[in-house]
């Protein structure tokens, strides 16, 4: 399987046998860390869903030119998942970063929880948003998907109410539901908002809130998972769901 690297100014009209040229911290990872050599296939995306396949042309230290062989598009995946991610500890949003989007969430939502150890101060949320932003695309590259997940900026808990509200189907995880997101019916909905809680667990405030709002709660099975962990089952539960009801 080839090396995948992100190229933000990729053109999206280019074609079979034109040249790509990979530069900056990407050109010194394919050609210092990777150690790339002329002839091998890579990957290249501009993570909005379009890409190319090619075999590298030249290898310094700050350019790695790619003749493209092949242009590839990413199908959008249904149903379209958001995860609003309760805060972590640093190490363990890393980790729910990258699982989640190893198993295909499009979109999340830093929320800052009643419950989270970690807080995110007004100068610290977008700092702490762009080290997620950094972790998806690594993610995402080792995944070689040519979608990156976006991060939105850092919500509270009135503003995920209001993305529940607007969603068409919101889905609470909590270990305490009586109701399996396995047993959900996803029936055809193009779009589902998944919250996951904080270590500590939601308050009871905030699950009134979100029922009140319009979100079912429901449970990943009978252990208890991390924060960390548990977006990137649910997300997974919820795409097999989905395509195991879309053939009945």
């Amino acid at each position: 399987m080839s090396d995948g690297f992100f190229v933000a100014e990729l053109a999206l009209d280019v074609g079979l046998g034109a040249t790509v040229a990979i530069t900056g911290s990407e050109a010194h990872h394919a050609g210092v860390v990777r150690r790339l050599r002329i002839g091998e296939a890579v990957t290249v995306t501009n993570g909005l869903g379009q890409g190319v396949i090619g075999e590298v042309a030249s290898v310094t230290a700050s350019k790695v030119e790619v003749e493209v062989t092949e242009v590839v598009t990413e199908a959008l995946r249904r149903p379209a998942i958001t995860v609003v991610q309760a805060l972590p500890k640093n190490d363990r949003a890393d980790q729910a970063i990258d699982l989640m989007t190893e198993v295909g969430v499009d979109a999340i939502v830093p929320w800052q929880a009643n419950r989270s150890i970690v807080k995110w101060s007004s100068d610290k949320a977008e700092a702490g948003r762009r080290k997620w932003s950094v972790v998806a695309r690594e993610a995402s590259k080792q995944a070689r998907r040519l979608s990156f997940p976006t991060i939105a900026e850092l919500a509270t808990t009135a503003e995920i109410a209001d993305l529940i509200q607007a969603s068409t189907l919101a889905l609470v995880m909590h270990e305490k539901a009586t109701v399996a997101l396995t047993d959900c019916s996803l029936g055809d909905v193009e779009s589902c908002l998944i919250v996951i809680g904080p270590e500590g667990g939601l308050t009871d405030h905030e699950l009134d809130v979100f029922q009140a709002s319009g979100a079912q709660v429901v449970g990943l099975g009978p252990t208890v998972l991390r924060t960390s962990t548990a977006g990137a089952v649910a997300v997974t539960q919820a795409r097999t769901l989905w395509a195991a009801q879309q053939h009945r």
